[in-house]
């Protein structure tokens, strides 16, 4: 199992706090370092929310053997153009080091608030089929023009990437899966159990062999928290303190996230829920850490995994 760091900055957070962040994530020996794409928080006061793609382009001069992943981007924000654009100048910048996660997009709250169109669930999941398809002819993996509903690209489009993956990531239980087997690389999903994911990872097989593509070649991820600690005690402070952050009992949230599929408790138990998502086909977790200034959940929590 690989590990990424995965960070939320539209709760707020400097470029030069992700810049550090990264820095950590490689020294520390993860895989990646990955940050959400969202322009707005519901929140009062509100949080400063960074561009995705300005500051991995940033971060993509400043880092170095590490692999940077916007996780994902909405494409209800920008025209596939521009995402590929943004995604493959990124690639160039990095050295083949760039991850493009594309999604539905799902925070209505902040389209209203920036005056962007939200359609309804299926045109959005129709435009992130076409969405994929566009990609995969801008970066010269399908030959000629391509033309649907809401898209079309007819044009050689320059420079092509060196290293850049496509990552499509949503938990839907049917469609979402067969779209990465389908046209990405990696199939994302949200934190969840064995038995939640393994039939998800059995729709994206059957969908590449369907698409005439080796099901063998496209990798599964995870993303969510985990919570560990080589010293009990500090295991349950944090638990207790993010209890009470949320009005609920210690124990009854211990109980309901373990269910949920979250890896967490001690560091066999931990270890135990990785390698049951391992078996099941997942290969890369990114850990989801929402407090830049204190890094010790995520110390404690790589010690536990090394």
């Amino acid at each position: 199992m690989d590990f990424a760091l995965m960070t939320e900055p539209h709760l707020g957070g400097s470029y030069e706090q992700l810049l550090s962040l990264a820095h950590w994530a490689r020294d520390a020996g993860m895989a990646g370092f990955a940050r959400s794409d969202h322009y707005y928080l519901n929140r009062t006061p509100r949080p400063d929310a960074t561009d995705a793609f300005a500051t991995m382009a940033g971060i993509a001069r400043e880092t170095d053997r590490i692999r940077l992943t916007v996780l994902v981007s909405p494409i209800t924000f920008r025209h596939p153009a521009v995402i590929v654009k943004n995604a493959v100048t990124i690639d160039q910048m990095s050295g083949g080091r760039f991850d493009l996660g594309i999604g539905t997009g799902w925070y209505e709250f902040e389209h209203d608030a920036f005056g962007l169109p939200f359609p309804p669930w299926r045109e959005r999941f129709d435009r992130l089929e076409e969405a994929l398809q566009y990609t995969n002819h801008a970066i010269g993996r399908s030959d000629g023009p391509m033309t649907g509903r809401y898209y079309s690209l007819d044009a050689d489009v320059q420079p092509k990437p060196a290293g850049l993956r496509l990552i499509v990531g949503g938990s839907g239980p049917r469609r979402t899966p067969a779209l990465a087997g389908t046209y990405a690389d990696e199939y994302n999903h949200f934190v969840a159990t064995p038995e939640v994911i393994a039939p998800k990872i059995e729709l994206l097989r059957a969908a590449a062999a369907d698409a005439g593509r080796d099901p063998n070649t496209i990798s599964v991820s995870m993303m969510g928290t985990i919570l560990t600690s080589p010293d009990r005690s500090r295991y349950r402070a944090r638990l207790e303190a993010i209890a009470s952050r949320r009005g609920k009992d210690t124990d009854e949230l211990e109980a309901a996230w373990i269910a949920e599929g979250v890896p967490m408790g001690s560091p066999e138990q931990t270890r135990e829920m990785i390698r049951a998502l391992e078996a099941v086909g997942v290969s890369t977790f990114y850990i989801q850490h929402l407090d830049l200034d204190d890094l010790s959940n995520l110390e404690d929590a790589m010690t536990v995994l090394a």
